[in-house]
């Protein structure tokens, strides 16, 4: 248990925190939340150690070890990928050395009733303990299960760190906490630089991870499938829920009730008193009277309320000029840098009200595809035919580079307003998180984040009737994200998202294509049911793979070549299989819903062996039909 007593820290005469009380459990996932600016990556900072509060303390138990996520890492430029993964277990390679020297002392040295000797073997005694603590056994297949778990192939692992961007670096930095093992792990923005696949393994391994857990995320989906608790920073303070995300959006919507009805009496309490006061201030034998009522009035808690922005903000992109039914028909398209190929003749077509998600692993060709059509990369093989009427939209990572520095960020946006926008401009910039001063600062002084959402904001003032949109919420908060999809969902244009991020994919797109190292892959759907397919794919991949390791022949790759005719009987045979053991499913699942089977599997519960035979068996036949189909 870590103990977070009365912190106090103020800003330039702004107060962030004052008199922060809070407990952080081994068990506790937390998601910490708050208005841009509350101070969540700052009390991170705190948390961590890396920033001193003005007062207060955090009590921490003896040996407790913290490690923090932030999103401004310093770059490495030496080493590979896996030796600085190595650096994870630093501690654990110091200790492995200083019992090697103790044990060669050991050996080696005869004065065994000396005290030297005994506190040898007293030192070795305290390492081995602490060394297993540490749990460092198989520390090789260690790093590499976590670095392909983040999206490292084994042979990205032997890349030189100079070599990879900052999202990769990103990565190996969370991959060096997770190998770590500490008692609190600090994540700010984990997610940003993470592709789907990563986000789901990272997910699942938070939820087992043996220690607390503290995170701040855009990304609600996350946020929901981790926490079990989420903790607001709001005006100096902390509201506490024991909550997820969801869930605490629900009772802050109650409570925010309950607080607005308790701040109108007490304002009607106050006002009464200062009627009070005026009353018998005059006159001389209630001047003490009206005395003791201004000293009521001065020991009064007076009770705050967050300004809340419920204005709804419905920004829709303008009304462009009616494309053609074909957008573009992408024919046979590669593109490779240098040796490394990531599209290999690649042909899709794009139509009219088409909504599509790229997603896939990083580096696999969605960013290089989306400037393809963007007509930001013009040295491919390929062909790219353009429909009839087709206004193009482009958001890419670096599109802030055409944002003019010498103006300031309201005149970019005011410049490019028309009809009712002209009125709405500061409610958009706001929606972007450029408030109050900000919106008077010049393009050239802002950060990479900032000029990437100006950008953005900027592009959905142009009239489109086609968006290419690559990575759109990255430096996005909750609020800014919903302004943004809302506008997308009633937009009668034509769109290509790369994304990331689940939740803004949700009710969104229609169409998915996801990126693999073996090629692009179309989904006709929802991103919901891509993620449904890919689960029951990636739990059959499972099962096989255990055959395998167990000596078994997988299904799928133990099938040779066969001839046609051959495998239309196959087919026809497995098909026949598969009605048969899905109509002794149902038989048992007719049976396991009386109360006899019930009350039976209450005691044994090896009565369900027979059931879920049957189901591994029908997955195993599904696998197996659908590689001979």
């Amino acid at each position: 248990m870590i103990t977070v007593q009365n912190i106090t820290l103020r800003f330039g005469g702004r107060t962030l925190f004052e008199n922060v009380t809070f407990l952080i459990n081994r068990e506790d996932r937390i998601g910490l939340t708050g208005k841009n600016g509350a101070g969540k990556s700052t009390l991170l900072k705190i948390l961590s150690g890396n920033m001193k509060a003005e007062s207060g303390s955090i009590a921490t138990p003896r040996d407790c070890r913290i490690a923090i996520l932030t999103q401004d890492i310093e770059r490495i430029t030496k080493g590979t990928v896996i030796e600085e993964a190595r650096n994870a277990f630093k501690e654990i390679l110091e200790i492995q050395k200083k019992l090697a020297d103790i044990t060669h002392q050991l050996e080696t040295r005869t004065d065994y009733e000396s005290d030297a000797y005994m506190k040898l073997i007293e030192d070795m005694g305290d390492l081995q303990n602490h060394h297993n603590i540490l749990d460092s056994d198989n520390i090789e297949e260690e790093i590499e299960r976590i670095l392909k778990g983040l999206g490292f192939d084994r042979k990205d692992m032997h890349k030189n760190m100079a070599e990879l961007s900052g999202g990769w670096q990103m990565r190996v930095e969370l991959a060096k906490i997770l190998l770590q093992k500490p008692d609190l792990i600090l994540l700010d923005e984990p997610t940003n630089h993470l592709d789907i696949e990563s986000i789901l393994w990272l997910e699942q391994f938070l939820k087992e991870y043996d220690g607390a857990v503290i995170l701040v995320s855009h990304d609600r989906a996350f946020l929901d499938a981790i926490t079990n608790r989420t903790i607001e920073v709001t005006l100096g303070k902390i509201e506490d829920y024991k909550a997820n995300y969801s869930k605490y959006l629900e009772l802050r919507k109650e409570r925010r009730v309950q607080v607005e009805n308790a701040y109108k009496n007490q304002q009607e309490q106050i006002k009464q008193i200062e009627r009070n006061i005026d009353r018998f201030r005059a006159q001389a034998t209630k001047a003490s009277f009206a005395q003791s009522l201004i000293k009521q009035l001065d020991r009064m808690e007076r009770i705050e309320l967050e300004d809340e922005d419920n204005s709804k903000l419905n920004i829709k992109f303008p009304k462009s000029i009616s494309s053609g039914v074909l957008i573009c028909d992408v024919q046979n398209v590669s593109k490779n840098y240098g040796e490394q190929q990531v599209i290999n003749e690649f042909s899709f077509k794009v139509e009219r009200g088409d909504r599509i998600a790229f997603v896939g692993k990083n580096g696999m060709g969605k960013s290089t595809l989306a400037k393809i059509l963007a007509n930001d990369i013009d040295n491919y093989q390929g062909k790219v035919d353009w429909g009839h009427n087709i206004v193009k939209g482009y958001f890419a990572q670096n599109q802030e580079a055409e944002l003019n520095n010498s103006k300031t960020v309201f005149e970019t946006i005011d410049e490019e307003a028309v009809g009712d926008m002209r009125t709405a401009v500061r409610s958009l910039l706001g929606a972007f998180l450029f408030s109050g001063q900000d919106v008077d600062k010049k393009v050239s002084v802002l950060s990479g984040g900032e000029r990437g959402r100006l950008a953005l904001c900027k592009l959905m003032l142009t009239p489109n009737n086609f968006l290419i949109l690559d990575e759109p919420t990255n430096h996005l908060d909750i609020k800014s994200k919903e302004v943004l999809k809302q506008a997308l969902q009633n937009f009668d244009g034509t769109f290509i998202v790369v994304s990331h991020d689940r939740e803004f994919l949700q009710g969104l797109t229609n169409k998915t294509y996801e990126f693999t190292n073996n090629g692009i892959k179309e989904f006709l759907g929802t991103i919901d049911e891509f993620l449904e397919k890919k689960k029951v794919d990636g739990f059959r991949q499972f099962e096989q793979d255990k055959q395998i390791a167990s000596g078994q022949k997988s299904v799928v790759n133990s099938q040779k070549i066969e001839p046609a005719a051959k495998v239309d009987i196959k087919v026809k045979e497995i098909e026949k299989k598969i009605e048969k053991l899905e109509a002794e499913i149902k038989k048992w699942e007719e049976k396991m819903a009386t109360e006899e089977f019930l009350e039976k599997a209450a005691s044994d519960s090896s009565v369900y062996d027979a059931y879920n035979k049957l189901k591994a068996d029908l997955d195993l036949a599904m696998a197996e039909w659908e590689v001979l189909a």
